[in-house]
């Protein structure tokens, strides 16, 4: 090769490298999941079966009331279930939870479980106002976040709270203090674009998605849209991309933030069915549908 080909070549191959995106840039890393809640009446190997055959990569597993690990039998069952996901050749790395208080009988027991089966995250419970004096309502709340999320790094699982319209923490200011208060590798957000879009009104839900964005532990991916039943205005709950959620602006802020953690996909819409096995069969094929819409999302977001 002459010397003014071979530069010409390796000038050509410079410029390529310096416009190639990098090896792990493009692509969203992080566990897709199915919320369990949306398959209730399903045991663990058919839960871990159809989450697989839907196209999931994890589960966010219910423990709690009703859900797919009993509270008080977390110690015995929670090893059991989290095995037959894993079998499948799926990830936990979330639990959903209703704690809100270290001194829940259960609390020590499931967090106990889950560190020592290596499930990094999890979800506590909410805390409700009383709108009698809300500012020592969010700090009494505080104090009772505080102690969880203390007792939780103690079995090296990291907390995440989730801002539910209408509860503390639903705005995400309202409980920002608490939080950045904390160590961010143990405690922060579980955040959920939905309810912030509808606490947030035109432009609430974006101050609150940059607050939460340098502290994200874990997503909850929903869609909603503001509808007139019975003479009032009340957040109706749709599949991806049929609501009010700028999702195009969500992703791009994950993908800016280099998000790359769990990603727990709900369904909180009606889904039609007469029987047990037809409603598990429309839930796993809106499960598809709302799958596909995250993964196209996400691609065309972190591609950038």
């Amino acid at each position: 090769m002459k010397r003014r080909e071979f530069l010409s070549a390796t000038a050509g191959a410079t410029m390529a490298a310096m416009t190639k995106p990098a090896e792990s840039a493009g692509t969203f890393r992080g566990t897709l999941c199915l919320f369990s809640k949306h398959l209730p009446e399903m045991n663990w190997n058919e839960l871990a079966r159809a989450t697989k055959g839907a196209g999931f990569a994890g589960v966010d597993l219910t423990v709690r009331t009703a859900g797919h690990v009993l509270p008080g039998r977390a110690k015995e069952d929670l090893p059991k279930a989290v095995a037959a996901i894993r079998e499948e050749g799926l990830e936990v790395p979330m639990i959903t939870t209703w704690l809100i208080s270290a001194s829940d009988s259960t609390a020590e027991p499931i967090l106990r479980a889950a560190g020592e089966l290596r499930i990094p995250y999890f979800k506590p419970g909410y805390y409700s106002y009383r709108y009698v004096d809300v500012r020592k309502e969010i700090a009494r709340a505080g104090v009772e976040f505080r102690g969880l999320a203390d007792l939780a790094r103690s079995h090296d699982v990291q907390c995440g709270y989730h801002n539910h319209e209408g509860l503390v923490g639903g705005p995400v200011w309202d409980f920002a203090p608490i939080i950045e208060a904390l160590d961010p590798k143990w405690a922060g957000y579980y955040f959920d674009i939905r309810h912030a879009t509808a606490e947030g009104g035109a432009g609430g839900w974006k101050s609150a998605t940059n607050l939460a964005m340098s502290r994200l532990k874990m997503i909850a991916i929903k869609d909603c849209y503001w509808g007139k039943t019975g003479g009032r205005w009340k957040t109706i709950n749709c599949p991806l991309g049929q609501g009010m959620v700028d999702w195009k602006y969500y992703f791009k802020a994950l993908a800016h933030a280099g998000y790359h953690g769990p990603v727990s996909l709900h369904l909180e819409y009606e889904i039609p069915g007469r029987t047990r096995s037809e409603r598990e069969a429309n839930t796993l094929a809106a499960a598809e549908r709302d799958l596909a819409f995250l993964k196209a999302g996400l691609r065309e977001a972190y591609a950038v």
